[in-house]
């Protein structure tokens, strides 16, 4: 599933192609997705200028003028792609699955534009799209997610209120969204590394010093791992079809085995299973 990195950096690309621009027209091509896609999305948004793009926690938030607000969440396996008027959809490279022949199954919905279509896709439909009139409704309706890990609210007067107490396990504080919004499983486990941090350590133990590393590393990692175009270990890509490189920078995901890259450590790096989730660690660096 995207994190918080792969969002950005799809919004980042949307940016480039479609802000400022009118939408002409959207066909629905299979509206059972997570939840069943407004049957007026054409009728509401069609002609209208986008005048804003945003990312919310994993969310796409694109703006239109008359207050209108498209939200887009990828779930698992949801994709953007962006056609070009001249193209065939049976030879491009910008598929779900890296082929010559787009998947014309899994296309649910196409946005139209002057010279190009963006294209959802979503092989196991967990993403969906929503439509939010009003800029009080589209508040309310993410009222009860965390900060931003870049905002000024992630701070340690708001993480020692949070973890005062817990019993919960620092690794699923991290991927709780309404404690902090965007990190998921990956980054997680990535982010402990760095700080030295066991992930099965109780939140509320968790010391004034140990914050202060899980507030930088939370936005180094993230804020690099924007910049390598995320993390493709499965499917993302963005809409032009490339593939994020932050997979190969990894210091703890899908490192079974492999030696910890902390300095100064000769730890090896384990796998735990917490939730059901892998979790990667180091059984030195971490191990307290």
């Amino acid at each position: 599933m995207p994190e918080l990195p792969e969002v950005e950096v799809v919004k980042q690309s949307l940016e480039k192609y479609i802000l400022n621009k009118n939408i002409l027209k959207i066909i629905i091509k299979n509206k059972k997705l997570r939840f069943p896609v407004p049957r007026n999305l054409s009728n509401k948004l069609s002609f209208l200028k986008i005048i804003r793009i945003k990312r919310i926690s994993k969310y796409i938030v694109i703006e239109f003028y008359k207050e209108f607000f498209l939200l887009i969440h990828l779930g698992m396996s949801g994709t953007l792609h962006l056609i070009k008027n001249s193209n065939s959809l049976k030879n491009t490279n910008l598929s779900f699955y890296h082929s010559k022949n787009f998947p014309k199954k899994h296309n649910h919905i196409f946005f139209y534009f002057k010279n190009f279509s963006i294209i959802f896709n979503d092989p196991r439909r967990f993403g969906f799209v929503k439509l939010i009139k009003g800029k009080k409704n589209i508040h309310n309706y993410f009222i009860k997610l965390g900060p931003d890990p870049f905002g000024k609210k992630l701070n340690l007067n708001y993480i020692k209120k949070y973890f005062y107490n817990k019993k919960k396990n620092i690794k699923n504080s991290l991927i709780d969204q309404s404690f902090i919004s965007g990190i998921g499983n990956i980054y997680a486990s990535e982010i402990l590394n760095y700080s030295r941090i066991n992930p099965l350590k109780a939140s509320g133990k968790i010391t004034e010093k140990e914050i202060s590393k899980i507030i930088l590393h939370t936005r180094n990692v993230l804020k690099y791992a924007i910049y390598k175009g995320g993390s493709s270990i499965s499917n993302f890509q963005t809409v032009k079809g490339n593939k994020g490189s932050y997979q190969n920078e990894f210091r703890a995901y899908n490192r079974e085995k492999e030696k910890c890259k902390n300095k100064s450590c000769r730890g090896t790096i384990i796998k735990l299973n917490i939730s059901n989730r892998s979790t990667y660690m180091c059984n030195i660096c971490q191990k307290k």
